[in-house]
């Protein structure tokens, strides 16, 4: 418990201090945010506010981790430098795209086959490597299996393990990708994907020390359906880190925020996101924790399917929250409701994984 707080202190700290810093930075190079034409018209004040502010989010977990790794005596695990890797190559991506809108003074960055091609190799190799290092009970970081709040009977490997290991590939890019563009769909707002970041990942600090203190591989606390995680302490400490970075981060990142989060730590949060839920073994339950970034993706859904089937729109503008906003909803009134929205949703999620624990 001492490292996860240690995790959740000390990248909290580092984003809290580091951030004005990086904002200096930024300020002095004119790396600014551009703002799309067809969006409401209060962001074209916005336009020019530093972003790329990912780096500090992911900087701080990085040294967070390691200074928890250093109190604990040990080197991290297998899973837990998985997602780092993950969150941070996720993050690279996001940054070149963000470095790209800078340089070329316009609001598209890299091409879709360039950011394909950059989320396709972090991807895979994450997908892939996740299935190697088993521990001494030949437990692997990642299974095969469907998971819900554990690993399900549906396994991926029906039909041996060259095609298991293909439709796994498939299986985890497709949740990377689509964590990856909820949060950054999210991210239209002020403090808006930081605050529900926060809240999402506070919860599977929760749901991973749960499964650490019910591990099949602590015999002695075991019940009759304990949890066969490779290392949820290391998930524990990663996800606490993540948390206390966007805490520290959401100082600079509020209404009216001095810095924006970016591509860089969209994709990088929401790579760390899609990571967990795959090492954990909670891949779907992590569609109710995360619940209000499911909302906000479903809305952009929803939208272009009926525009295209109708040629008219379902709301005045998506993502979601821009429809309120045109409403006539203020900013800041919009980004708590959706974080107590998304606090109801992880809440719901968490409590869906307590009861089946507690109906065995």
């Amino acid at each position: 418990m001492i490292a996860i707080l240690v995790s959740a202190g000390v990248s909290g700290l580092v984003a809290l201090f580091g951030t004005p810093l990086f904002i200096r930075f930024l300020v002095h190079r004119n790396y600014g945010q551009f703002v799309r034409q067809d969006g409401p018209t209060a962001h074209f004040t916005k336009r020019g506010t530093p972003t790329m502010g990912g780096v500090v989010i992911i900087a701080a977990t990085l040294v967070g981790v390691a200074v928890s790794m250093l109190i604990a005596g040990r080197p991290p695990s297998a899973s837990a430098l998985l997602c780092l890797y993950l969150m941070t190559g996720l993050g690279l991506v996001g940054f070149l795209d963000d470095f790209t809108k800078i340089r070329k003074q316009r609001s598209l960055g890299l091409t879709p086959k360039a950011k394909i091609v950059g989320q396709g190799f972090v991807g895979i190799s994450f997908a892939i490597l996740a299935l190697q290092f088993p521990n001494a009970n030949a437990r692997t970081p990642a299974s095969t299996r469907i998971s819900f709040l554990r690993d399900t009977n549906l396994d991926l490997a029906f039909a041996g393990v060259t095609v298991g290991l293909i439709l796994f590939v498939i299986w985890a890019n497709f949740l990377i990708t689509a964590w990856s563009n909820a949060v950054n769909l999210t991210d239209g707002l002020d403090g808006l994907a930081t605050g529900v970041s926060i809240i999402v990942f506070g919860a599977y600090v929760l749901v991973c020390i749960w499964q650490l203190n019910q591990s099949c591989q602590r015999l002695a606390a075991a019940g009759p359906r304990c949890y066969e995680v490779r290392d949820p302490q290391d998930l524990a400490i990663v996800a606490a880190a993540i948390a206390g970075a966007c805490i520290g981060f959401l100082w600079w990142n509020a209404s009216p925020a001095r810095i924006f989060m970016g591509d860089t730590g969209a994709l990088a949060l929401g790579g760390a996101l899609a990571g967990i839920s795959i090492l954990s073994r909670t891949e779907i339950l992590a569609a109710i924790i995360g619940g209000l970034f499911v909302v906000i993706v479903m809305s952009d859904v929803i939208q272009i399917g009926f525009f295209k089937m109708t040629g008219r729109r379902v709301f005045k503008m998506a993502p979601l929250h821009h429809h309120f906003e045109l409403s006539g909803w203020g900013e800041v009134t919009i980004v708590i409701r959706f974080w107590l929205i998304a606090g109801l949703f992880a809440a719901l999620g968490m409590g869906v994984f307590y009861a089946e624990w507690v109906a065995t």
